[in-house]
C-alpha cells in the first residue's frame, strides 16, 4: 500500500540542524551531533515515510525485508529494533513472527527522537491493536549507546539506517552485545558506497544532487536533513569496518550482504 503524503507541512525552522557551512566538515565529528540529529529527525518526522518511499523507489522496504531474512528468526525470539524511527523494521519483524504463528514473542522499538514514536505507534495500532490491548510492537525512547534494557534480554538487535547517526557507533555496538543473549544476532542495515566505479559515480550524483533537491522540494524541509544525508553516508564507516568494530566488541561470524548494486548493505554478527 503506498504511503500517503502528510496532510500538513512541518513548520520551517529558521535555525537548521545542519547548515551548508556545517557540512563542509565531517558531520560525524560535530561535538553536538546528537542534538543536531534529534532536531533534524523531529523536523522531518511527518514526511519521513513519504520521502523514504519516493526517493528510494520503494527499495527501503525491500531492504528491510532482507534484514529480517538475515536475522534468521527462531520460535520464541525477542527482538529490539534500535533507532526504529516510524517503526517499519519493527513491524516487519512483527509480521514475520506472526506469519510463523509466534504471537507471544516481544518486539520492542527504541528511538532517540520522541517525535518519531507517535507515528510508529499509530502505524502499529492500525495493523495490530486488539481489544485486549496487545499492540504488536512496544515503543519507547532510548539512546543506542545507553539502552534501557537488562543484560542478555533479547535474541535479535536490529538497527536500520541508524548506526550512522549515533555519536559513537562502537559504544552502541558494545551495548547491542550487552543486551543480546548468547547466540543472539545483531543486524545492521545501512547505506554503503558501491564498489564498481560506474555505480559509485551514479550513486554519488543521485545522492549529492538529485536526492537533496527532490526531498527538500517535497517536504519543504529547512532542517538540512537531506544535505546531511549524503554527507553522512560519504564520510561514514563501510560494512567491512562495521564488522571489524563488532568483532572487537566480542561478536563472531560476520556476514555482509550488499544490496542494489552496493548502495546498501546488511551486516550480521553473532554473540557467541
Amino acid at each position: 500500500m503506498p504511503t500517503p503524503a502528510p496532510t500538513s507541512v512541518p513548520t520551517p525552522t529558521t535555525d537548521p540542524a545542519w547548515s551548508a557551512d556545517d557540512l563542509t566538515h565531517n558531520p560525524h565529528a560535530a561535538p553536538d551531533k546528537a542534538t543536531r540529529v534529534e532536531r533534524m529527525f523531529a523536523a522531518i518526522a511527518p514526511w519521513y515515510d513519504f520521502n523514504n518511499r519516493v526517493l528510494s523507489l520503494g527499495l527501503d522496504q525491500r531492504w528491510r525485508k532482507v534484514a529480517v531474512d538475515v536475522a534468521d528468526l527462531r520460535e520464541g525470539d525477542e527482538v529490539v529494533d534500535v533507532a526504529c524511527g516510524t517503526g517499519d523494521l519493527a513491524l516487519a519483524f512483527r509480521r514475520r513472527l506472526d506469519q510463523s504463528g509466534d504471537f507471544s514473542s516481544e518486539v520492542l522499538g527504541i528511538d532517540f527522537t520522541y517525535d518519531m514514536l507517535p507515528l510508529a505507534r499509530q502505524k502499529c495500532s492500525e495493523k495490530w491493536r486488539r481489544d485486549d490491548g496487545w499492540a504488536g510492537v512496544v515503543y519507547a525512547t532510548g539512546d543506542a549507546m545507553r539502552l534501557p534494557l537488562p543484560d542478555a534480554s533479547f535474541d535479535v538487535v536490529s538497527i536500520a539506517f541508524g548506526i550512522r547517526n549515533v555519536v559513537d557507533p562502537a559504544a552502541a555496538i558494545g551495548e547491542f552485545f550487552r543486551v543480546l543473549r548468547p547466540g543472539g544476532r545483531l543486524v545492521i542495515l545501512e547505506f554503503a558506497t558501491p564498489r564498481h566505479p560506474v555505480f559509485r559515480l551514479g550513486n554519488a550524483i543521485y545522492c549529492n544532487h538529485v536526492l537533496p533537491l527532490l526531498a527538500t522540494l517535497i517536504s519543504r524541509d529547512r532542517s538540512g536533513a537531506y544535505r546531511y544525508l549524503p554527507k553522512s553516508i560519504a564520510t561514514f564507516t563501510q560494512p567491512e569496518q562495521l564488522a571489524e568494530i563488532g568483532e572487537k566488541a566480542g561478536f563472531t561470524d560476520p556476514a555482509i550482504r550488499r544490496l542494489t548494486l552496493g548502495t546498501a548493505a546488511v551486516t550480521r554478527l553473532t554473540k557467541p
